[in-house]
């Protein structure tokens, strides 16, 4: 799907939430490179990566150091740093349906994420920029075949 299929299909350029959840769905499908035009055109700032953990802290670890050297955010910037975090657990919160907590209770994740910052656009103005965290990827058992897809999602203002 190119470009003008993807514009065509919505009707209009996707929003930049659409845009977080869509790259991390589609990192491995060829819509990915209509997606990445997208958010080029639109001035956003994005990157994707993948994590794999046990443990809860390695996992925003792993997400805020891609948004720090992707220069996604400015880490001696408190408020985006701030911004980051509150974006990333709410996504993880999703994905581990609302408890946190992975190794402690023999639950693993493979995750790919991507991290959109920009202007969001709609009906109200807003000031500001955003960013958008999506984690897509499996949960379960540290053992294959024991996990499930899971999809979170995250978004805050700058």
């Amino acid at each position: 799907m190119d470009k003008k299929a993807v514009d065509k299909h919505s009707g209009a350029d996707f929003p930049i939430g659409k845009l977080t959840i869509l790259l991390a769905v589609l990192q491995e499908h060829e819509w990915r490179k209509a997606i990445e035009q997208q958010l080029t055109e639109g001035g956003y700032r994005f990157t994707i990566g993948r994590v794999g953990a046990m443990d809860l802290i390695k996992v925003v670890a792993a997400i805020e150091t891609a948004a720090k050297n992707n220069q996604i955010i400015d880490g001696e910037s408190y408020r985006e740093v701030h911004a980051i975090y509150h974006a990333i657990i709410e996504a993880i919160q999703s994905v581990g349906r609302g408890v946190v907590q992975f190794g402690d209770i023999l639950r693993t994740v493979g995750l790919t994420f991507s991290i959109v910052r920009g202007k969001m656009s709609g009906a109200v103005n807003h000031e500001g920029e955003w960013i958008g965290v999506c984690v897509y990827g499996t949960i379960g058992a540290p053992k294959k075949g024991f996990e499930h897809e899971a999809i979170g999602f995250g978004f805050n203002h700058i």
